[in-house]
C-alpha cells in the first residue's frame, strides 16, 4: 500500500504543526474500528480520524464525518473518560514504522494529572488503536483485543505491558551507511527482486517507494540481486540514501497521481514520485488532504461492498427463484395451450360411448372436427368406464383452461418482480454513499423482501436524503442520474418538468436519467451524452449498442400499485450507444 512509514512521517510532522498543544474536545466511534477525535487548538477546530480497518487502516486530519451510533461503543466511552478534555503534549513516530504515538495529559479518576499514550498501529489486518498509561506502559484498553488464541507472538489486552510489533529483522532505513546496506544485500536470497529486497529489509518502505528508489537509480525493479553490477549497487544505495535524506530533512511533496482518462487515483505519496512523471499529478501542502481525498471514497466503497453482501445475497437468491418460477410458468402456459385436444377426446368418447368396451386402454375414433373425419387414437384408463374417461378429459381441459387464465395474470407479475429485483442489484452497484445503501435496505424492508423494522413513521426530520449524480453536458445542459429507486422516483415524479427529457435503457434495469431543457432544444450531443450515462448506470454497462429510450417526462407514468422505480412510458424514440469509461469521464460532474 502507498500508506507507508514515509507517509506516516509526513503526517506526524503535520500533526506536530497543527494539533500538538490542542485540547481534545469530543471523541466518537462511528465504525467498530474507527475513532474520530475533535481537537481545538489556537482558535482552530480539527477532526483527527484514526482507523484500524483491516482494508483501509489510516490516520489523518479529515473534513468528513459520519453518522454517530445511537449508543456509543464501550471503547469510545472509555476513551472519553480517559482523554476528553486532555491536552496533546507530543506526537511521534516509532522509528520509521507505521506507528504513531500521541501523548495526552489529562486528569485521572482521582483528579490527579496523568499522561496517557494513544498508539495507532497501521498494520493491515493487524491494525489497532491502543491506549496505555505512559509511565507504566500498561495497556488500558484497545479497539481490538488480541488474546493468545489469536496471536501467540504478541497479545494486546488490558493489564499487559505494551510491546511494539516485532520488526522481523528489518532495519530503520534513516541512518544506514553503505557498509550496512551492502551487508544486508549480501545476506539476502540472491534470487529476490531488488524492489522486494528493499521493502522486506527496511522498516517503513512500501513496494511503491521501493520501486521509486530503483527508478531513480536507473535499475529495472524486476532485476534480481545477483544480476546487479557493482555500479548498480552503488547507484541503488545512492538513490536509497538520497530519498532517506529527503525524509530526514522533511522535503515532502504530498500529491496523488491520477489517470486523466478514467479519473482514477493510481498512487499517492509524501515524496515526489519520479516514476509517474508523465502522469497527471495533483499536489497539496497537506498530506492529510491528499489522504482524505483518496480514502474517503475508497473506504466508502469498501464499506458499501461489505454492508451490501447480505442484501445482495438475499436479492440474488430471490431472483434465481423467480427466474425458475417464470420458466415453469411459461412451460405450464405452453402445455395449457394444448388443452383443446382433451375436450376433443371427451366429445369423441361421449359421442361414441356405445362403441367403447370397458377395460380397453385405447381406441381409434373418427374425429368429426376434421374435414376428412381422420382417425384419432385416444388413450383410455382401463379401470374407468367410457363415461368416466370422458369426464376425466373434460376435467383436464377445464383445469388447463383455468390454469391458462391464471398464468396469463401471474406471468407478468413474476416478470415485473424479476425486473424490480434486477433493478435493485443495479442500484446497489451504483451506490456511492452508505446513505444510499440504507435507502435501498429500507425500501426492501417496506416491500417485504428483508426483515426489519419499518422506519417510515420514525424518520428523523433532520435525516438527509441522498442525492443523484449531477452532470453538465458539453452544451451546458444539466443531466441527473438516479442511483437507486428512491432517487429515480424523485427525479421522474417530482423533480423533472413536463418538457424535460427522460431516458432509460430499453427493457434493461437501470437508472432514470433527466435532461433539464430550460425551454431550449436539446442538442444531439447532449442527448448522446445522457444516453451513454443511462447505459453506463444500467445492467448493460459492459455491453455494446445498448438501446436507450427517451421521451418527454409528461409521457412517463407510474401505474397504481407499482413498486418503487417502476414506470411506464409512451411516444418514445430510441438511440443506440456503447458506454465507455473514457467517454463517461469526459462528461463534467457538477460541484456538490
Amino acid at each position: 500500500m502507498s500508506f507507508d512509514g514515509i507517509v506516516t512521517n509526513a503526517l506526524v510532522k503535520e500533526f506536530k504543526e497543527t494539533i500538538t498543544g490542542g485540547r481534545i474536545d469530543k471523541i466518537y466511534q462511528q465504525e467498530k474500528d474507527e475513532i474520530l477525535i475533535h481537537i481545538r487548538n489556537l482558535g482552530n477546530n480539527y477532526k483527527l480520524l484514526l482507523s484500524a480497518s483491516s482494508n483501509n487502516p489510516r490516520a489523518y486530519l479529515t473534513d468528513y464525518s459520519k453518522q454517530n451510533p445511537n449508543t456509543p461503543p464501550m471503547f469510545c466511552m472509555f476513551l472519553r473518560k480517559q482523554l476528553q478534555g486532555g491536552i496533546i503534549l507530543d506526537i511521534n513516530q516509532h522509528e520509521l514504522d507505521r506507528i504513531i504515538t500521541i501523548d495526552v495529559k489529562s486528569l485521572d479518576e482521582m483528579g490527579d494529572i496523568s499522561i496517557k499514550q494513544l498508539i495507532i498501529e497501521i498494520m493491515g489486518k493487524h491494525s489497532n488503536i491502543i491506549l496505555i498509561d505512559k509511565s507504566s506502559e500498561i495497556i488500558l484498553d484497545s479497539i481490538k483485543r488480541v488474546p493468545e488464541s489469536i496471536s501467540r507472538v504478541r497479545q494486546v489486552l488490558p493489564g499487559l505491558k505494551y510491546q511494539y510489533p516485532p520488526s522481523n529483522d528489518k532495519l530503520n532505513p534513516l541512518h544506514i551507511d553503505f557498509d550496512t546496506f551492502l551487508n544486508k544485500l549480501d545476506k539476502n536470497n540472491k534470487n529476490v527482486q531488488v524492489f522486494k529486497f528493499l521493502y522486506k529489509s527496511f522498516i517503513g518502505l512500501s513496494p511503491l517507494i521501493s520501486k521509486e528508489i530503483c527508478y531513480r537509480a536507473h535499475i529495472d525493479e524486476r532485476l534480481t540481486i545477483n544480476a546487479l553490477t557493482k555500479l548498480d549497487v552503488k547507484n541503488l544505495y545512492s538513490s536509497f540514501n538520497s530519498l532517506m535524506n529527503d525524509v530526514l530533512e522533511k522535503n515532502f511533496d504530498p500529491h496523488f497521481i491520477k489517470n486523466d482518462k478514467t479519473n482514477e487515483i493510481l498512487a499517492f505519496h509524501a515524496l515526489n514520485l519520479s516514476q509517474y512523471e508523465c502522469m497527471y499529478k495533483i499536489s497539496n501542502q497537506s498530506i492529510s488532504a491528499i489522504l482524505d481525498n483518496y480514502y474517503h471514497k475508497k473506504d466508502t466503497i469498501d464499506r458499501i461492498k461489505q454492508k451490501s453482501l447480505s442484501i445482495r445475497k438475499t436479492i440474488q437468491t430471490k431472483l434465481e427463484r423467480d427466474l425458475n418460477k417464470l420458466a415453469k410458468q411459461k412451460q405450464e402456459l405452453l402445455d395449457s395451450k394444448k388443452r383443446e385436444k382433451y375436450k376433443i377426446y371427451g366429445d369423441l368418447i361421449s359421442a361414441n360411448i356405445y362403441k367403447i368396451d370397458r377395460g380397453i386402454d385405447s381406441i381409434d375414433l373418427e374425429n368429426f372436427y376434421t374435414e376428412n373425419l381422420d382417425l384419432i387414437n385416444i388413450p383410455l384408463d382401463p379401470k374407468l368406464s367410457p363415461s368416466q374417461n370422458a369426464q376425466k378429459y373434460y376435467k383436464k381441459y377445464t383445469k388447463l383452461k383455468n390454469a391458462s387464465k391464471l398464468l396469463e395474470k401471474e406471468i407478468p407479475k413474476t416478470e415485473d418482480e424479476i425486473e424490480y429485483l434486477e433493478n435493485i442489484l443495479v442500484s446497489i452497484e451504483n451506490c456511492t454513499e452508505i446513505e444510499e445503501l440504507d435507502e435501498i435496505k429500507e425500501e426492501l424492508i417496506n416491500e417485504g423482501y428483508l426483515k426489519g423494522k419499518n422506519r417510515k413513521k420514525k424518520k428523523s426530520k433532520k435525516q438527509n436524503s441522498s442525492k443523484p449524480y449531477h452532470f453538465i453536458s458539453s452544451d451546458g445542459f444539466h443531466i441527473y442520474v438516479g442511483k437507486n429507486n428512491k432517487q429515480n422516483d424523485y427525479l421522474t415524479l417530482r423533480f423533472a418538468n413536463k418538457e424535460d427529457i427522460w431516458l432509460h435503457t430499453k427493457d434493461i434495469p437501470g437508472s432514470h436519467v433527466i435532461i433539464r431543457k430550460e425551454n431550449m432544444e436539446v442538442p444531439q450531443n447532449t442527448l448522446y451524452e445522457a444516453a451513454i450515462l443511462s447505459a453506463f448506470y444500467s445492467k448493460a454497462k459492459n455491453s455494446e449498442n445498448v438501446a436507450v429510450d427517451y421521451t418527454e417526462k409528461k409521457h412517463v407514468k407510474k401505474p397504481n400499485g407499482a413498486k418503487p422505480g417502476m414506470v411506464i412510458y409512451e411516444q418514445n424514440s430510441t438511440i443506440y450507444v456503447t458506454p465507455k469509461i473514457e467517454e463517461i469521464s469526459k462528461i463534467k460532474k457538477a460541484e456538490v
